[in-house]
């Protein structure tokens, strides 16, 4: 399977080290809008800096777009149409009809579409969901991910506003964590928003928070915050709650609120039962960002060579950008967003 990776910041470059270790695949092009210095690993794949050029020569069997969010929907439609088969970073689009456009090429053009939720990876998490549905519903899902970033972190999330903000960049991965365990679909969104920074445009915010309703009762709240003026303090709160009890993720006390480890770590999982003795569960040996990119490039081999049905993540991914996007409409008219 030939591969091109396009888009090599933090995301790009861990994808692209984890396809020159599949068995199976070839990386043979990486794409960047300008040059940028790439580990040894790397320092011998050709670069260049037009996707669209670099589809056409190389015809690639799968194409990894990771670049900015307002690129992703054209690339992955450009891929699938020139043959490929796409694994795209999240957020699917910045648009839902654009991330409905994307999903009506997969199905028009036959190629598997993989959206890069890494959660979905992690045994650790893997064991949450599968905890929390014991439970059973209806669920209240309380989870937020704040970053006091500084220095380089901040530099990448600055350029990261130019386009997407915090609850939108982040917020598709809890959210879709949430679709996961309650299988019903959100009916409304409500959001709010500031903006902390003058280095930031006027129009963007790099606090916020929303509540997310679904059909079957359940309630989701998820609050993000980028920048050095952010609290590390419950920076990293993952709760499932429901009448019988709650789930939870317990972190280490040294965790950094801007290390990109620290977004997948768990730790250990907290199961609480009403009437019973809480047990905690070790998540020693869980695996780093790396090898996380690692499984999402296995799976996508997989999703390919078994011709998985990914209709759910498909739906998923949808709902969950929706859900995003409508908390973002949400901060900006002060306004509840109805999705149904």
């Amino acid at each position: 399977m030939r591969v091109l990776v396009a888009g090599l910041g933090n995301m790009g470059r861990s994808h692209a080290l984890a396809w020159l270790k599949q068995p199976g695949a070839k990386l043979v092009g990486l794409v960047n809008r300008s040059p940028v210095d790439l580990p040894p690993e790397l320092a011998a794949i050709p670069q260049s800096q037009d996707f669209d050029e670099a589809l056409q020569r190389l015809r690639p069997d799968v194409a990894v777009i990771a670049t900015y969010s307002d690129s992703h929907a054209d690339y992955a439609v450009a891929a699938m149409r020139a043959g490929a088969h796409v694994f795209v970073e999240k957020p699917l689009a910045t648009t839902v009809e654009d991330a409905r456009r994307v999903v009506e090429t997969a199905a028009e053009t036959g190629r598997k579409l993989v959206v890069g939720y890494i959660l979905r990876h992690h045994p650790s998490w893997q064991r949450l969901i599968a905890e929390a549905r014991a439970l059973g519903g209806p669920y209240v899902f309380r989870l937020n991910l704040n970053q006091q970033s500084t220095g380089p972190t901040w530099k990448v999330h600055k350029a990261l506003m130019r386009t997407t903000p915090p609850i939108v960049d982040c917020g598709v991965h809890y959210v879709d964590v949430m679709c996961q365990i309650t299988d019903a679909p959100p009916v409304e969104v409500r959001g709010m928003g500031l903006r902390l920074s003058d280095e930031i445009a006027a129009g963007m915010y790099n606090y916020g928070h929303f509540q997310v309703v679904f059909e079957d009762g359940s309630l989701g709240w998820y609050e993000a915050g980028w920048g050095p003026m952010m609290s590390d303090t419950a920076f990293f709160v993952k709760d499932v709650v429901s009448p019988r009890g709650a789930v939870s993720i317990r972190m280490a006390e040294d965790a950094r609120s801007d290390d990109i480890d620290t977004h997948t770590q768990t730790s250990r999982l907290r199961l609480h039962r009403v009437g019973e003795p809480d047990r905690d569960l070790s998540m020693a040996g869980e695996p780093g960002h790396q090898q996380l990119c690692d499984a999402e490039a296995a799976f996508m081999l997989r999703a390919i060579a078994e011709n998985m049905d990914l209709s759910r993540h498909m739906r998923d991914a949808v709902s969950s950008l929706a859900v995003c996007l409508a908390a973002d409409e949400s901060v900006r008219t002060g306004q509840p967003v109805r999705l149904r």
